[in-house]
């Protein structure tokens, strides 16, 4: 089938751009601390050596989550399960803004919360948008649209993060825009999670239906 008239067909579908909404405002909050992440320990924390275990405590905790939001999604839903998994994300970073030097292992601590709410971010919205490709017969044009926005993701916290520092005068290694780091790692992402939360709860219903 000619590509142009699959993805009108996607478009098409209110519950799958729903879904995107959802998706770009949720990506971009994931995105912006993974950008930053390096930044913030070194310069914020003063514990650039502490990177690599912090990281991998990150990952190992969201690779350990997803049967439990698998479990989870069966019980309740996939949207009210990524909707908890969201609400975990902001407590997380509403403590990330809280820390200062030294404070390693209360963000150890959030790094366990995050990554907790990144195995629903990995397993969820994923599974609606497969059910909502098959539903319309377009799996393939809705998996090619899902890894381009995946993408868009990184892309718009890179271009929207690093410009954003620069202007508020922060400089890797240096004294100078703390708070302008603290500011764009914690609390941006925490505003673009509440706005993915807010909508995924306004929608909740049509998306479950797909479940």
């Amino acid at each position: 089938m000619p590509l142009w008239p699959s993805l009108r067909r996607v478009f098409a579908d209110q519950a799958f751009r729903r879904l995107l909404a959802v998706f770009v405002a949720n990506g971009i909050a994931a995105a912006l601390p993974a950008t930053l992440f390096l930044f913030f320990v070194a310069d914020v924390l003063q514990a650039e050596s502490a990177s690599g275990w912090l990281l991998a405590l990150y990952f190992v905790a969201g690779a350990a989550s997803l049967p439990l939001w698998v479990r989870l999604s069966a019980a309740y839903g996939r949207s009210m399960a990524w909707l908890a998994a969201m609400l975990l994300a902001m407590v997380a970073f509403a403590g990330a803004s809280l820390l200062g030097p030294g404070d390693v292992w209360p963000f150890a601590l959030i790094c366990i919360a995050s990554g907790l709410a990144l195995g629903a971010d990995l397993a969820l919205p994923a599974a609606i948008a497969a059910d909502l490709g098959e539903r319309q017969g377009q799996a393939g044009a809705c998996f090619g649209v899902w890894n381009f926005v995946a993408k868009l993701n990184l892309a718009l916290a890179a271009g929207l993060a690093l410009p954003l520092l620069g202007q508020l005068d922060y400089v890797p290694g240096g004294t100078g825009g703390l708070p302008a780091l603290t500011f764009t790692y914690a609390l941006l992402p925490l505003a673009f999670k509440a706005l993915a939360a807010g909508l995924l709860w306004r929608w909740r219903h049509s998306l479950e239906l797909s479940s």
